[in-house]
């Protein structure tokens, strides 16, 4: 994680899902939804990832408009193609063709100055399998405020 910085983070997914895999994937934006990246303006809850003909897309991902882009600002919500190898892509649709997964966008980071997404193959968690991982954080706070 060296040279990366972190733009935006779905902190309700790994609260919702188990993450069994995560890829690493580009993203296609147009030049105003990069600007707005840089400055952190992007929310990822409530996104996922869809595969439709042979490519990836994520949807519901919002970008905030740039203040200073007026006429060059697209829709928050558009339909954002992910960039991936064609083998990564085949493998992700094998995976959610399996009962219960499903494909989420983990985070949002730059790399060497490209926006990356990192989505993940997720498998829903049930309610008493959340009250046991906040049960466990719970006592591994305790355990450290002793310490």
């Amino acid at each position: 994680m060296a040279g990366e910085k972190l733009l935006a983070q779905n902190k309700k997914a790994r609260h919702e899902y188990f993450i069994e895999d995560s890829y690493e994937a580009g993203i296609e934006l147009v030049g105003t939804e990069v600007k707005s990246c840089r400055m952190a303006k992007v929310n990822l809850r409530d996104s996922y990832v869809q595969i439709r003909n042979a490519e990836a897309f994520v949807n519901n991902m919002h970008i905030s408009p740039y203040e200073k882009g007026n006429i060059f600002n697209r829709d928050p919500l558009r339909v954002r193609k992910l960039l991936l190898h064609k083998k990564e892509i085949t493998k992700l649709l094998g995976l959610t063709a399996q009962k219960g997964y499903t494909l989420v966008p983990l985070r949002m980071y730059l790399k060497r100055g490209k926006v990356k997404l990192e989505i993940g193959v997720c498998r829903g968690k049930h309610l008493y399998d959340k009250r046991q991982d906040l049960k466990e954080k719970a006592m591994k706070r305790d355990m450290e405020r002793r310490v």
